[in-house]
């Protein structure tokens, strides 16, 4: 793991960092990747992180007076899939984020740290490569504005130097006459990266297409444009053949590869058959409420109520742990989810992939539901972290808890502790959810035991005692 961790005061002192450790420093925000890539060894030479993930400020997303969307380094998906000004304008980006992760990954992941990934198959950099977007990059030499279809040099390469740092992402907001759509295949419904990945913006003013923007994911090297459809767009009026050849000339547009996700083969048949859904969305009117105006997020209000005012010294993680103030003066070098088990001895958050996939390790960061195992230790300081073990007084059990006992929810418990603290966040966002806000809201949870059947009833049961203060109140009387 890391060496050193620095929660860096503003972005002048990141960079600043960064300009003096060279390639042994990487900058973290959400760290969804960053971690993964060095536990597994494909970061050999990173000793220093530096989290920027406190600042404030940072993951705004605005218009400005000039019509420019701008989309601050720390906006997380959720961040965008929460925001009126991307549903309105951007659509196909909010659909993008939508598809990335989990819930607790997208309370996490950022859209920069997507874009600077540099995968193929990241979802946010097709749609934004079709918005035309552009990232601001700062340095301690100061900054420079690169499009992002100049970024990326190959596979996981970008144009990026060693002490730069992403400071904004912005793009011109369309117009009234444009639309945009973004579709992917995938090997399951959620947590599952690209097969292949199509975005679309068109402007149609009386059906005629007069400016058309078509990008693929995980069809080449870097994200592409589909430029002979594009050109064969241009001032065509939109109807069910224009579509079919459209779909066709996109697919002549790729190169892919085969690998595990699926074969050259496939990706190009499916490239023709995503993208002519994508059309044909666009040409019959695109619902957006395909998406939920109000998404279930797990993203709580992101507020404490223990801030500590001590500054980060690197010697001590001063924070609050249900509750209860903690000051560790080791793990530093650990996953928040190591932290809370081997510092704070609490074993209730279970480790079980260690990559964000199974949601075992589930906890709260500052009301946000997260996987603690992509979390660094450093970032709980001036934090509140709930557990399994504070979800509830201790004079009582969650109303979750006791639904998942009273309706068989539990076989052999591993996962039970992160479906519960998925299950009663849900709880605080929606006094009763829907089945399908029940199933969102534990995509980023699996179960190896059961067909989750007994575990949506029990969470949809609990539904019906209301908050936790109503439960306890049920209780008493």
């Amino acid at each position: 793991m890391w060496q050193e961790y620095i929660m860096a005061g503003s972005l002048e002192q990141a960079v600043n960092v960064l300009a003096e450790v060279g390639e042994k420093g990487r900058i973290i925000a959400g760290g969804t990747d960053l971690i993964l890539e060095i536990e597994r060894g494909n970061r050999p030479g990173v000793t220093t992180i530096i989290d920027i993930s406190k600042l404030p400020g940072l993951e705004d997303i605005y218009e400005d007076k000039d019509g420019v969307v701008h989309i601050g380094p720390l906006a997380t998906h959720n961040h965008v899939i929460a925001s009126p000004l991307i549903r309105q304008k951007a659509f196909a980006l909010l659909q993008a984020c939508w598809e990335v992760g989990s819930p607790q990954i997208r309370n996490r992941g950022t859209v920069a740290g997507n874009l600077i990934t540099a995968s193929p198959a990241n979802d946010a950099i097709s749609p934004l490569m079709a918005f035309d977007a552009k990232l601001k990059l700062l340095s301690s030499r100061g900054e420079r504005i690169v499009p992002l279809s100049k970024f990326y040099k190959g596979v996981r390469k970008t144009v990026m130097m060693p002490d730069e740092i992403v400071s904004d992402i912005f793009f011109d907001a369309p117009g009234e006459n444009y639309h945009s759509f973004f579709i992917k295949t995938a090997l399951r419904k959620a947590q599952a990266i690209s097969v292949i990945n199509v975005s679309v913006v068109l402007k149609l003013v009386e059906g005629k297409v007069k400016d058309a923007r078509i990008t693929l994911g995980a069809a080449a090297p870097t994200i592409i444009h589909a430029e002979e459809a594009e050109r064969f767009l241009d001032q065509k009026t939109l109807n069910e053949e224009v579509i079919a050849e459209t779909a066709v000339l996109t697919g002549k547009a790729a190169s892919p590869i085969s690998d595990l996700r699926g074969s050259a083969g496939y990706r190009d048949y499916m490239i023709q058959v995503i993208a002519k859904r994508a059309l044909t969305a666009i040409f019959k009117g695109v619902d957006k409420d395909q998406i939920p105006s109000s998404p279930v997020l797990l993203m709580g209000s992101g507020i404490h109520t223990n801030p500590t005012k001590e500054p980060w010294n690197g010697k001590e993680i001063h924070t609050w742990i249900n509750g209860q103030e903690y000051r560790f003066t080791t793990g530093f070098d650990k996953t928040l989810l190591n932290l809370i088990r081997d510092e704070a001895g609490l074993s209730g958050t279970k480790e079980g992939c260690a990559e964000g996939e199974c949601g075992a390790c589930t906890v709260y960061l500052d009301g946000r539901a997260v996987m603690s195992c992509l979390v660094p230790a450093g970032r709980a300081h001036g934090s509140e972290i709930v557990t399994i073990e504070g979800i509830t007084p201790k004079e009582h059990i969650h109303p979750v808890q006791e639904a998942f006992i009273d309706y068989g929810a539990i076989q052999c418990g591993f996962c039970t502790p992160g479906f519960i603290m998925s299950a009663a966040k849900l709880l605080e966002e929606r006094k009763t959810p829907s089945q399908e806000e029940i199933r969102q809201a534990i995509s980023g949870n699996l179960c190896r035991c059961t067909g989750y059947y007994k575990i949506v009833e029990a969470i949809e049961h609990a539904s019906e005692f209301g908050t936790d203060a109503d439960h306890n109140e049920a209780v008493k009387e």
